[in-house]
């Protein structure tokens, strides 16, 4: 049984998963790429995509953990696992709830084939990239205060009421700000950019906007991110003001490409 989404919300939702992974660095296999177009014709379930796509993922050791040095190299391995467990998010569902929670359940998931703790909270403190593959001397929000800092950022955005009812320009303003705050809190030891981009997008269809990445390049959000590590926050306004326009309730919230579907 494929389930009650239509054809322009899974073309959407795999859309959404391409660009998720491309963002990272990520490229599907060709097999698992095969059974995506079928996933969107209706001819297969997602069952079935995440079972080719977890058949063709690579992995020399196993799970990895977090913690692990080579964690990116697990998260590339799995790319085809990590691009279906995407698509799966629509059709899953979960909680949106707004806080720690939330981004929890994202990342279980999404990462629950790669990460033996996937939705697990650091416990060690990390460091920040400078752009240039070197670390910071600054690193992320505290470990021991993740669950402290996530309630302040949750308080703040039931005060703004998760960001409804603003106009663009102020809406833009504040999703850029959220998200650098939850960019800052980095809860998780790995996956975290992934996970904070359904977050956002989540939280931005909820209060009546959809994103659209699709015009989004791997090398602007990292421009992005690297600027807001310094407490710039504009570039990634740019990018929002880009992105942003009003949501079609016909659609998942998942959105990459303005000319895509018939339900546009």
């Amino acid at each position: 049984m494929i389930g009650s989404m239509t054809p322009a919300e899974r073309a959407s939702a795999v859309a959404f998963a391409l660009k998720n992974c491309a963002l990272e660095n990520m490229t599907p296999g060709p097999e698992t790429m095969r059974a995506a177009v079928a996933y969107e014709r209706g001819a297969i379930d997602i069952s079935r995509l995440m079972a080719i796509a977890d058949g063709e993922s690579v992995s020399s050791s196993g799970r990895n953990h977090h913690a692990d040095a080579a964690a990116k190299d697990a998260e590339a391995d799995h790319a085809s696992s990590l691009f279906a467990r995407n698509v799966l998010l629509p059709a899953h569902g979960w909680r949106a709830t707004g806080d720690l929670a939330e981004l929890t359940a994202i990342h279980t998931i999404l990462f629950a084939s790669v990460f033996d703790d996937a939705g697990t909270l650091r416990t060690v403190n990390a460091p920040r990239e400078n752009g240039s593959g070197q670390a910071n001397t600054e690193p992320f929000f505290p470990a021991q205060l993740i669950e402290t800092g996530a309630a302040n950022i949750a308080m703040e955005l039931a005060e703004r009421r998760n960001l409804a009812c603003l106009d663009r320009i102020d809406f833009v303003r504040h999703l850029a700000a959220i998200h650098d705050e939850l960019g800052y809190l980095h809860p998780f030891a790995g996956g975290n950019a992934m996970t904070l981009r359904v977050f956002v997008s989540r939280l931005a269809h909820d209060a009546g906007w959809d994103l659209d990445w699709s015009p989004v390049t791997r090398e602007a959000y990292q421009a992005a991110k690297y600027k807001a590590y310094r407490g710039d926050t504009h570039a990634f306004e740019r990018i929002f003001a880009a992105a942003v326009r009003p949501a079609n309730p016909t659609r998942v919230f998942l959105i990459a490409g303005w000319e895509q579907g018939p339900a546009h």
